[in-house]
């Protein structure tokens, strides 16, 4: 790949990405476990459960497994204390990722359309970019339970094309786990990934991707406005 790509749109994921969610996530967690009579896994254990929305990160925190079932009866009960603590807590400690604001800047500045594209939960996706000042550089947001699929399915990025009257290939997905790249190849876009998030622990060099940016203000400077 050549660049800089001309790009019309980019979109770009939230936890790992834009913001440093993990300690009000892990917060919650501790939380949920105190409530249960048990102990939390630490925080750099609980950064590599993120990534499949707070219901998989709930049952990882039970279960210390990144696919097992925890027992039913226990998820009932555990949940909705989870909901509850990170509701309450969803903006205590996370914020922006150095690079975040500057990138979103340039994008702005370079006249692409704007979109965060996030599998977190509607209720905690708004009020988290309002808190820490990110939510007026969207033209879309498109959380876990916008639609009847989310990431790694192409269909949120498939909708942003709709959205903003544009082919998959003017499309710049910008993540740091799996999810992204998987959405991103198969909707037909272009991915970078960021290497400092939540990618279950392992290195996203890994990944099938386009290109590994520091920041995403680095990013921008590999794109350029498509005519």
């Amino acid at each position: 790949m050549e660049f800089p790509i001309a790009i019309k749109a980019v979109v770009i994921d939230l936890d790992g990405t834009l913001l440093d969610t993990a300690p009000d996530l892990a917060h919650a967690a501790e939380l949920m476990m105190a409530e249960l009579g048990m102990t939390a896994p630490p925080l750099a254990t609980i950064k590599t459960y993120i990534g499949n929305g707070v219901s998989r990160l709930a049952k990882r925190v039970l279960s210390g497994d990144m696919d097992a079932e925890p027992d039913a009866e226990l998820f009932a009960r555990a949940f909705p204390l989870y909901e509850k603590h990170y509701g309450a807590n969803v903006s205590l400690y996370s914020h922006p990722f150095d690079g975040v604001v500057a990138g979103l800047e340039a994008f702005k500045a370079m006249g692409v359309h704007v979109a965060c594209i996030t599998n977190k939960a509607e209720k905690y996706t708004v009020p988290l970019l309002k808190d820490t000042g990110l939510f007026d550089y969207f033209e879309l947001i498109l959380s876990g339970d916008s639609l009847p699929k989310r990431k790694p399915d192409p269909m949120p990025l498939l909708h942003a094309c709709k959205h903003f009257g544009i082919e998959p290939h003017e499309l710049l997905l910008i993540g740091d786990s799996l999810n992204d790249t998987q959405a991103a190849r198969a909707a037909g876009c272009t991915v970078f990934c960021v290497p400092y998030g939540y990618n279950r622990g392992r290195a996203v060099e890994e990944l099938d991707l386009d290109a590994v940016t520091p920041t995403l203000l680095d990013a921008a400077k590999l794109t350029t406005k498509a005519n």
